[in-house]
């Protein structure tokens, strides 16, 4: 992707006016670069750091065990925490981690809205 050195904007591929030959042209501006080799050009990006939003290793530093099911090696005993990650008014939410091999899962308790309470949904 090439953009245009005065209006900066994408330039395109296309025919040049006077001839059959190929250019990058700006679709603003008359700015016209004529194609004379095959350009090939590699950017990698560098990816930033991200924060782990759940507290990462510290969080799960001091916390209870619980008789819960790996569901990846069928351990029974799991460190958990809750945490309020959806609105106010919904249950908290589960997380789990195995004692045994570290895998990682939650657990979600979905409210029936009060008015379809005494209902066969």
């Amino acid at each position: 992707m090439l953009f245009c050195p005065y209006c900066a904007n994408n330039l395109t591929i296309g025919d040049r006016e006077d001839s059959s030959d190929k250019c990058w042209i700006c679709p603003t501006c008359p700015y016209q670069y004529i194609i004379d080799r095959q350009i090939s050009m590699r950017t990698h990006l560098k990816r930033k750091e991200v924060d782990d939003v759940l507290g990462g290793k510290e969080a799960w530093a001091n916390v209870d065990k619980v008789d819960a099911a790996c569901p990846k090696c069928d351990f029974r005993k799991a460190y958990f925490r809750q945490l309020q990650i959806r609105s106010a008014d919904e249950p908290m939410t589960t997380f789990y981690k195995c004692c045994e091999c570290t895998h990682q899962w939650r657990e979600v308790i979905y409210s029936v809205p009060r008015f379809l309470a005494g209902h066969i949904i």
